[in-house]
């Protein structure tokens, strides 16, 4: 199908007369999805945003109108009907299945965990007041002064719950990210080199990105990204573990 995407992009490229090992270098798409854009091969790329993303990055590198050429490509290749065919695998499945991971069942645990400790100071309470005793201590004293209460909430900080997740672009790079919720907090964006994402709070994270040029920060410490070229994706869980996700794992923000 010839849209005219991949020659516009080609034409651009010539007259500037730079390479593609060049443009590989410094937007970081390998040199044979460049080559298959350039021809227009769009079933050798992953597809949906992931191309979308590699056709707005190249053309904004040439000084092209990204978003236009971009768009141009989901129109031409959407099936009738509109819906877009769901990026392909560039890797093989791994044998052994892999069971589901069930947001729910985290949110349950955290819930029983909150009430089991609710009980806990609770009996730790009422053990306290069967004393024979009617005097007072002097911690049930000071609390009974005004403004006693108050000044020990203030300088007890209440724990926040989740982890926090900050993005820090180190060059241009397409990125998608979901709370545990699947709320897009990244909705597909192209981040720009030095641009900054977050940081956002929650039980648990997705994250897509076009390539692994990102540094991210899981409650403020770095988390390791690989170096790579191609699309890359990761979970966050609510301990703030970080785990690759497989190709068809990975959030799209369609």
């Amino acid at each position: 199908m010839d849209t005219g995407i991949g020659a516009t992009l080609r034409d651009a490229r010539n007259r500037r007369k730079i390479g593609l090992s060049e443009v590989e270098a410094a937007i970081k798409i390998r040199v044979r999805y460049l080559q298959a854009i350039e021809n227009e091969e769009w079933d050798a790329l992953p597809g949906g945003a992931y191309t979308r993303g590699f056709i707005r990055t190249y053309a904004q590198y040439l000084g092209l109108d990204g978003e236009r050429l971009a768009d141009d490509y989901r129109r031409a290749t959407a099936p009738p009907g509109g819906a877009e065919r769901a990026p392909k695998r560039v890797e093989p499945v791994p044998t052994g299945a892999r069971k589901p991971r069930s947001r729910l069942s985290s949110r349950l645990l955290i819930g029983a965990v909150s009430l089991l400790l609710v009980a806990v100071v609770v009996g730790i309470a009422l053990a306290g007041g069967d004393g024979s005793s009617s005097t007072p201590s002097p911690a049930a004293k000071n609390e009974s002064e005004p403004g006693a209460r108050e000044v020990q909430q203030s300088t007890t900080p209440a724990a926040k719950p989740g982890v926090a997740v900050r993005l820090v672009a180190t060059a241009e790079v397409w990125a998608c990210l979901l709370d545990a919720a699947e709320k897009a907090l990244v909705d597909g964006q192209i981040l720009a080199a030095g641009e900054e994402a977050g940081p956002f709070r929650s039980s648990g994270f997705e994250l897509a990105l076009g390539n692994g040029s990102v540094e991210m920060f899981v409650d403020g410490e770095r988390a390791e990204i690989e170096e790579s070229s191609s699309p890359v994706g990761y979970a966050v869980d609510e301990r703030g573990k970080v785990s690759p996700l497989e190709e068809g794992e990975r959030p799209s923000c369609e």
